[in-house]
């Protein structure tokens, strides 16, 4: 009876414990490729500023929300098609005195998952022309077998980092102050156990998406 008791009472101790579930484990890994763009209005036209020159790292965990990390460019890496306009993006950004764009992660918060990738916000401090602003950035983070993806779109007034000089030639030429910024930056672990494939985080319950602006595509 104390041998069938025993038994009994093993049985229903791994019926409740049961199999470890497998834990979600996203990576430490530096920034392989990234762009950097803005696009801005002008009274003569339109113009996209890019860079593809971004140096970064991400600190892993357990959850995604324990992901910590920074992403950096320097401004005289921005290139819009028009050198004049170029010399006028530098002067007007000092990018002199403030060479560096630079944007620190300080929290994520999982909205919801679609498909294969999850919808977060971002919340940082953004310094763009000497001044750090703290922002909280719509994004879309997507694993890609052992790399991370993570896209964000946002709107930003360049006016809040203290950047003038927007109008030249007596008024007749004028950039509008606010501007749609997009980061599209993949990060990559090196060979090894930390390279395993990452799987995608489950759905959050009951959570909506804040108002930070709309999610990238």
């Amino acid at each position: 009876m104390t041998l069938r008791t025993g038994v009994l009472a093993a049985a229903a101790l791994f019926a409740v414990a049961g199999p470890a579930a497998p834990q979600t484990q996203w990576p430490t890994a530096p920034l392989r490729e990234g762009t950097l763009a803005f696009d801005a209005r002008a009274t003569v036209g339109d113009f996209t500023g890019t860079t593809t020159t971004l140096t970064g790292r991400m600190t892993g965990g357990p959850a995604l929300a324990d992901v910590r990390g920074w992403v950096e460019a320097p401004v005289r890496t921005l290139v819009t098609g028009n050198d004049r306009r170029d010399r006028d993006l530098n002067q007007s950004m000092e990018s002199d005195r403030h060479p560096t764009m630079r944007f620190e992660l300080e929290g994520v918060t999982v909205v919801r998952r679609e498909n294969d990738s999850t919808l977060v916000t971002l919340a940082g401090r953004l310094t763009l022309h000497g001044v750090t602003r703290d922002v909280t950035l719509p994004a879309r983070v997507v694993p890609e077998g052992a790399a991370v993806r993570v896209r964000t779109e946002f709107p930003l007034d360049v006016r809040d980092h203290g950047i003038g000089g927007l109008t030249r030639a007596f008024g007749l030429l004028r950039m509008q102050p606010v501007i749609t910024v997009r980061v599209d930056v993949v990060f990559e672990p090196t060979a090894g156990p930390a390279a395993a494939a990452v799987p995608p985080p489950p759905a959050p319950a009951g959570t909506r998406p804040g108002s930070a602006g709309r999610f990238p595509g």
